[in-house]
């Protein structure tokens, strides 16, 4: 019989239609004895200006792929933050948070000496702060959904962990996550239209839900009028070249103590076939290159609410000015904080369960520092 508690997230309606998360009654209540997990990598901007981004993003998404992993199939909400991440799950999947947090941050030191910060806190707990963890679903495509959250809890756990509380301690020497299905080969998406803009946006406590609202759907109006709502990834997914960039990046994920050399010489050969199949479009089995492709694309999460609203846009520079203008103004008002960073290219970090499925997520991401650097550049 299915856990009633674990079913919360799966029963929540699908949204089709991303502007309808500009509504806060779209957003549901947590259940209250839920736990709310974050993480993050520590001084992630100065591992940027030491052109790490790539592994940033893939440390950050790790976080998520090893917690897909460690739920074994159970359907959970999360987020993506570009150098982080955060999600909510059951009280019965508690522990199994904590021992996939304390491995990753093992890993993310042992791997590529990249210290992670993690916390877990209750929800009950948040409430109590005056804060709220509320939750949406939102399908981009028929293949996957994702999660959007609101309510100030994830913000608010995240300034905790930051200031040391709440720590999920990293576990032994030699511990490791199941990072199955995490990998970066994908070449970046060049901007077709200007930029590549990062926007990240948070509401100050001077906002009312209604102000956040009307704010959000005047940029979202804006977006709309970009090619494919600003969605940075061709319709044909992104290039693809080889060697893969980052491919040393995916053989420390991949490789669960084999060599460096012979896994990443595993990895080219891999890449070689796959690079081979989408160039000629062949069906090998029952993968097919260009289904696989444009789903690449309907999957991406190029968009996303997290106390917040972030967008990675492909942005021409009259609608740049625009949703700048928009911001500019409530800013000026005291309703909200919010920084832009604008980049030639999109990034992508992929979880693909198994390529022959609808079902795999795309992580995307400017590729100079993205939603990091936009918020690094906060304006209060």
């Amino acid at each position: 019989m299915k856990d009633l508690h674990s079913a919360f997230y799966e029963n929540l309606p699908l949204l089709r239609d991303f502007t309808r998360l500009a509504d806060p009654a779209q957003f549901t209540p947590v259940p209250d004895d839920w736990v709310l997990g974050v993480a993050d990598i520590v001084d992630s901007t100065g591992e940027i200006e030491r052109g790490r981004y790539k592994t940033v993003n893939m440390v950050g998404a790790a976080v998520i792929s090893a917690m897909i992993n460690a739920m074994d199939g159970k359907l959970f909400p999360y987020v993506f933050g570009g150098d982080g991440a955060g999600f909510a799950i059951p009280p019965s999947a508690a522990e199994t948070a904590r021992i996939t947090l304390a491995s990753l941050r093992r890993w993310a030191e042992e791997e590529f000496s990249m210290p992670l910060r993690a916390a877990l806190v209750s929800v009950a707990e948040i409430r109590q702060t005056g804060k709220d963890l509320r939750v949406a679903r939102y399908g981009p495509s028929t293949g996957v959904d994702y999660a959007m959250f609101s309510g100030g809890g994830l913000a608010w756990a995240d300034a905790q962990m930051k200031a040391g509380s709440h720590e999920v301690p990293p576990a032994d020497p030699g511990a490791a996550p199941d990072l199955t299905g995490l990998s970066c080969r994908w070449s970046n998406s060049p901007a077709q239209h200007g930029r590549i803009v990062s926007v990240v946006v948070q509401p100050t406590p001077a906002a009312t839900e209604s102000d956040f609202s009307d704010l959000v759907k005047s940029v979202l109006s804006a977006s709309e009028g970009l090619e494919r709502g600003g969605h940075p990834v061709p319709v044909n997914g992104p290039p693809i070249t080889w060697p893969p960039p980052g491919v040393d990046i995916d053989a420390h994920v991949s490789r669960k103590g084999r060599n460096m050399f012979v896994q990443k010489t595993l990895l080219l050969m891999q890449n070689l076939l796959i690079g081979l199949l989408f160039k000629t479009g062949k069906r090998l089995g029952q993968f097919e290159p260009e289904h696989y492709k444009r789903m690449v694309s309907s999957n991406a999460d190029f968009r996303k609410f997290d106390d917040g609203l972030k967008m990675t846009l492909d942005c021409d520079q009259g609608t740049r000015a625009q949703i700048e203008h928009l911001l500019e103004e409530a800013r000026g008002r005291g309703k909200i904080r919010y920084g832009l960073h604008a980049q030639d290219e999109a990034m992508m970090t992929c979880f693909v369960p198994a390529a022959t499925r609808d079902d795999h997520v795309h992580f995307v991401d400017g590729a100079s520092g993205g939603y990091a650097q936009a918020a690094a550049t906060m304006r209060a």
